[in-house]
């Protein structure tokens, strides 16, 4: 397989290992969203898709009550970001509806709940050095489908990362190419279906597994609990084998 892996498995087992020295911090205060921006500049500017016009690289949606922001620090270094949102039928708020609304709106007509990523952002150095980058900054996608139980984890992506969320998540195409006017080049609409793949991803790379601790950890929002955990440590290698179909839900 790629990455430099001759099979999958060692892959994953690699990757277990990395996860001892890896950590997610959900970012919620001005200081921490101040580095997640410098971070979305610095990979969205070596990458030439910084959105048109933009003036800034936070806006509101950053703080909606159903949008989570984290930083994947390794080494206590932080070196990757991502925003995911938590889309039901009564809280619309996604980035992928502003550029699929119809699609969208039949997931969440026909009573879905979503789990819809954006603003991944890598810093360029560290991805070229660390090729197990974007399955560990992705891995909270999975996290949050346990956790709420969702439908379908969706992927808005340019064309020739389609293969990749089709290999590694089980993703299906929704739409093939869109111009996106925000960035002015195209985009592709994927879904993972996890009622239906869930174990199958959870078999093939362990390391996207979580206990209901981590989950809570996460994405629990209750006002007597306090601020967040300024530190998550991934729990994927302490779930249980037996617990396997559990932890999405199949």
């Amino acid at each position: 397989m790629a990455d430099g892996f001759s099979t999958t498995s060692d892959f994953s087992r690699k990757l277990m290992e990395i996860l001892d020295h890896v950590e997610y911090r959900r970012v919620e205060s001005t200081e921490d969203m101040e580095d997640v921006e410098r971070l979305r500049f610095r990979a969205y500017k070596a990458r030439e898709v910084l959105p048109v016009a933009a003036t800034t690289l936070i806006d509101d949606v950053d703080f909606d009550r159903q949008a989570y922001v984290f930083g994947l620090y390794y080494y206590e270094e932080l070196v990757s970001t991502i925003r995911i949102h938590h889309v039901t039928p009564d809280h619309r708020v996604s980035q992928s509806g502003g550029i699929f609304p119809g699609e969208m709106d039949a997931f969440l007509d026909a009573g879905m709940t979503l789990i819809d990523p954006a603003r991944f952002a890598a810093d360029p150095e560290a991805a070229a050095e660390l090729p197990w980058l974007p399955y560990l900054t992705l891995r909270p996608n999975i996290v949050a489908a346990a956790h709420f139980r969702a439908d379908r984890v969706l992927q808005h992506v340019r064309p020739a990362h389609a293969a990749f969320y089709k290999r590694v998540f089980y993703a299906d195409t929704v739409v093939a190419s869109r111009m996106a006017d925000i960035y002015g080049f195209d985009l592709t609409l994927m879904a993972t279906n996890v009622l239906e793949v869930g174990r199958k991803l959870l078999t093939r790379y362990p390391f996207f597994m979580s206990s209901a601790s981590e989950q809570r950890m996460m994405f629990g929002r209750v006002a007597d609990q306090g601020p967040p955990a300024l530190t998550i440590i991934p729990t994927a290698r302490f779930v249980p084998e037996g617990e396997l179909g559990t932890d999405l839900p199949l």
